[in-house]
C-alpha cells in the first residue's frame, strides 16, 4: 500500500494538468458555439448533434483513434507532432466536455425573458454588450451546472488516458487490474474519485457565489483551483525534460521488464518515466516516432503485426528479420534478445484435456465447437489466430476477451475451456495447465527483443546500459518473476520482481 501511496502525487498532479486542459479547451471551443447555437438554429443543431455524437463513441475508443491521427499529421508535416501522451488525450477529453457545457450554455441564452433583450435593446446597447453585460449574468447559474458535470466527466475518463501513453491516476488502476493487487485499483479509485469532488466542490462555491452575486467567494474558489494547478506544474512539467521513456503493453511481464530496464538505466545516470498499458500496434509506432525510447516486444508480434509475415520459419531467422526489417524501414534497432520466449501456446486444465485426449491443436480442432475460448484483449484480431484457425480449422462455441490475468481466472473456474496461454507465465506449473503441442508449426517464435528509438540507435552509453540483459534471462527465471506478481498470495510489485530478477544477473 505504501508503494501505491508513493506514486499518487506525481500522478495525481498529471491527471489534475491534463483534466483541466482539456475542461479549458472544452469551454474555448464550447462557448462561442453556444452563442451561435442559440442565434441560429441550423449551427445550433449541428453542434449539438455533433456533442452528442462524440458521448456515444466510448473514451478508450476515442483516445485510441487520435493515436494514428496524430500520427499521419505528424509525417505530412515532417514529424514534430507527439502522438502519444498529452496531446491525443487532451483533445479526446475536451471533446468529451463540450455536451455538458454546450446544452447548457444554449439552454440559459434560450430562456432569458424576451422583455430583458427588449429593454437592453431600447437602451441602445451593441449585440456584444447584451452579450457581456445582459446575458452572461444570466446565464452563468446554468452554465456553471454544465461546466461541474463537464469537470466530472473528464476527470473520470482521463483515467483512460494511461492506455495512450499518458500519466494519470489510471496507472495506478489499470497496473493493479492486470497484477490483481487491489491496493493500486482502491488507490488510483479514490484518488480520482477525491480529485473529481474537491474540483466540483470548489466549481459548486463558485457557482453559489455567482448565484448569491457574491463575487469574493467565486473568486476565492477559482483561485484555489488555480493554485492547485501551479502547484501540480511544479512536478509535472520540469520531470518531463530529459527523461528516458521506457515502454511496456498491458501485462505482468511487461511491468516487470520496464521495470528492470528502468533500474539499469537509473544506474548509468538516465532519469526514467514509464509508459505502461500500450497495446501493440501503438507501442512499437510509439517506439518509431520517438514517443518511447525503449521498450520489450516479441519476435512474433513484429512478424505478423508489424511485418504481416504468414510463414513461419525458425525462430533465430524470424528474429533476424525483424532486426533488418525495423532498422531498413524505421531505424529501430534490435539491441538483442533476452534469452527467453513468450509464445502463445494453447493450453487446457490438465485433468481436463487428460480425459477429453487432448494433446495438440489437432486433438482439439474436432470438438472446439463444443468448447469455450478465452483470449488476451488482443488475440482475436491478431493474424496468429488467423493462421491457427486457418491451419486447423478451429472454430469454438464461443470466443471471448479478458485482461491476460482474468484470462486465467476464466479457464480456471470453468467459464472457458482453453485460452492462448503465454509461454513464459509462471502460472502454466501453478495451475497445472496441459500445453498443447503445435504439429503444423502454425504460432510463430516469440523471442523477447529489446528494440530502440532511431535516437538511441547510435547513443552507446545508453547501448552499454541495457547490453548487460542481452541473452541474459532463461525463460525459468522469467516465469518465477511473473509468478511473483500473478500469483494469489505474497505477491510482489512488479518493481520488486524486478530486482529480483537483476540479482540474477548479477550473479
Amino acid at each position: 500500500m505504501s508503494g501505491a501511496l508513493a506514486r499518487v502525487p506525481e500522478l495525481l498532479a498529471q491527471h489534475l494538468l491534463l483534466a483541466l486542459a482539456a475542461l479549458l479547451l472544452g469551454l474555448v471551443i464550447a462557448l462561442p458555439l453556444a452563442v451561435l447555437s442559440a442565434r441560429n438554429r441550423l449551427v445550433g443543431r449541428i453542434a449539438l448533434g455533433f456533442a452528442s455524437l462524440v458521448q456515444t463513441i466510448p473514451s478508450l475508443a476515442l483516445l485510441a483513434l487520435f493515436y494514428p491521427i496524430l500520427l499521419s499529421l505528424s509525417s505530412l508535416v515532417g514529424g514534430g507532432i507527439p502522438a502519444l501522451g498529452f496531446l491525443p488525450s487532451l483533445l479526446a477529453l475536451s471533446l468529451y466536455a463540450l455536451l455538458p457545457i454546450l446544452r447548457n450554455g444554449v439552454t440559459g441564452l434560450a430562456t432569458i425573458d424576451p422583455a430583458v433583450i427588449e429593454a437592453a435593446d431600447g437602451v441602445g446597447m451593441t449585440a456584444m454588450q447584451k452579450l457581456w453585460l445582459v446575458e452572461t449574468p444570466l446565464v452563468l447559474p446554468v452554465l456553471m451546472a454544465g461546466i461541474r458535470t463537464a469537470a466530472v466527466w473528464t476527470i473520470g475518463a482521463a483515467t483512460l488516458s494511461t492506455t495512450v501513453g499518458q500519466p494519470s491516476l489510471g496507472d495506478l488502476i489499470f497496473a493493479g487490474l492486470q497484477t490483481q493487487n487491489w491496493s493500486l485499483v482502491l488507490t488510483g479509485c479514490i484518488a480520482a474519485a477525491c480529485l473529481a469532488l474537491a474540483v466540483d466542490g470548489l466549481l459548486g462555491l463558485a457557482e453559489y457565489g455567482i448565484a448569491r452575486r457574491r463575487r469574493a467567494l467565486a473568486w476565492a474558489s477559482l483561485g484555489t483551483l488555480l493554485v492547485a494547478v501551479a502547484v501540480a506544474l511544479v512536478p509535472a512539467l520540469p520531470s518531463a525534460r530529459g527523461t528516458v521513456t521506457i515502454g511496456a503493453k498491458g501485462f505482468s511481464e511487461q511491468y516487470i521488464l520496464a521495470r528492470l530496464i528502468g533500474h539499469r538505466l537509473e544506474a548509468a545516470g538516465y532519469k526514467v518515466r514509464y509508459r505502461e498499458g500500450l497495446g501493440s500496434a501503438v507501442a512499437f509506432s510509439a517506439l518509431a516516432s520517438g514517443d518511447v525510447d525503449v521498450y520489450v516486444d516479441y519476435s512474433g508480434t513484429i512478424w505478423t503485426n508489424e511485418m504481416r509475415r504468414s510463414d513461419v520459419p525458425p525462430r533465430d531467422a524470424i528474429v533476424a528479420g525483424v532486426a533488418k526489417w525495423a532498422q531498413d524501414r524505421h531505424r529501430v534497432t534490435l539491441l538483442g534478445s533476452l534469452g527467453f520466449e513468450n509464445a502463445y501456446a494453447f493450453a487446457m486444465r490438465g485433468d481436463d484435456a487428460r480425459k477429453r485426449g487432448i494433446a495438440s491443436i489437432a486433438d482439439l480442432a474436432p470438438i472446439a465447437g463444443s468448447l469455450s475460448l478465452a483470449t488476451d484483449v488482443e488475440f482475436l484480431e491478431r493474424p496468429e489466430w488467423a493462421a491457427v484457425k486457418k491451419a486447423y480449422g478451429l472454430s469454438f462455441k464461443s470466443a471471448h476477451p479478458y485482461q491476460p490475468t482474468f484470462m486465467y481466472r476464466a479457464l480456471a473456474s470453468g467459464t472457458a475451456d482453453v485460452i492462448p496461454a503465454f509461454s513464459s507465465d509462471g502460472r502454466i506449473a501453478a495451475d497445472k495447465l496441459a500445453v498443447l503441442s503445435d504439429p503444423k508449426g502454425a504460432i510463430p517464435g516469440y523471442d523477447a527483443i529489446l528494440l530502440l528509438t532511431p535516437k538511441r540507435g547510435d547513443d552507446v552509453r545508453f547501448q552499454a546500459a541495457l547490453r548487460p540483459l542481452i541473452g541474459a534471462i532463461p525463460v525459468e527465471r522469467m516465469r518465477e518473476a511473473n509468478y511473483m506478481v500473478d500469483r494469489d498470495s505474497n505477491k510482489s510489485s512488479p518493481d520488486e520482481a524486478a530486482r529480483w530478477l537483476e540479482r540474477g544477473l548479477a550473479r
